[in-house]
């Protein structure tokens, strides 16, 4: 098990908003338990897609701390498309999602169904997401589908199950095995960058 220690002291993560700090911190917490609280401690929110501001901020970190090293995950948003990264800055590396939101990573029914508490024979959420969903395995198809308009608490998700949905329930409901492996191979790529040299 690893301890506060094992982690680097100058790390910073860089987020959109609250909401993806939390999910990512509760995935986090699924792989890595310490990686989770690790996460939150160095969590710096920049209020949307602004790979810039996180870049500027980054530079100035740097600026006192020679061996700072950071983390930026974005949405990818847009039309199919990510939109342009700034420029590289030496210890900062960025991840865009594949998908077009980090929401989308969310779209597990039996998940889902879990952060209901309904129980495994209420159809609800399988019928409704089997409806509104691509294949699993789609991924051109997710890359484009509006996971936030669906989970909204008054979505078109929640209206078919008759319930509102909260993403950081959902989140908490999801098991490791429910962890899309893109979701993994970040959090992989967090746990090599928060480790001391």
């Amino acid at each position: 098990m690893w301890a506060r220690a094992d982690f680097h002291p100058m790390f910073v993560f860089y987020v959109e908003g609250p909401r993806d700090r939390d999910v990512l911190r509760v995935w986090a917490q699924r792989l890595h338990a310490p990686l989770g609280r690790a996460m939150a401690r160095a969590a710096v929110i920049l209020g949307g897609r602004q790979p810039g501001r996180a870049r500027a901020h980054f530079r100035e970190l740097r600026d006192a701390h020679p061996d700072a090293r950071g983390l930026c995950v974005l949405d990818r948003d847009g039309n199919g498309h990510a939109l342009a990264l700034p420029e590289a800055e030496p210890g900062l590396e960025f991840h865009v999602w594949g998908r077009r939101h980090i929401e989308s990573y969310l779209l597990v029914p039996e998940a889902i169904r879990r952060s209901l508490r309904l129980p495994s024979a209420d159809g609800r959420v399988t019928r409704a997401c089997r409806r509104l969903l691509p294949a699993e395995d789609d991924e051109n198809a997710f890359q484009d589908l509006d996971a936030k308009r669906l989970l909204a608490p008054e979505g078109e998700l929640a209206r078919a199950v008759g319930r509102p949905l909260q993403t950081g329930r959902i989140a908490r409901a999801m098991r490791e095995d429910d962890l899309h492996p893109e979701v993994r191979r970040l959090l992989e790529r967090a746990l090599v960058a928060f480790r001391r040299s």
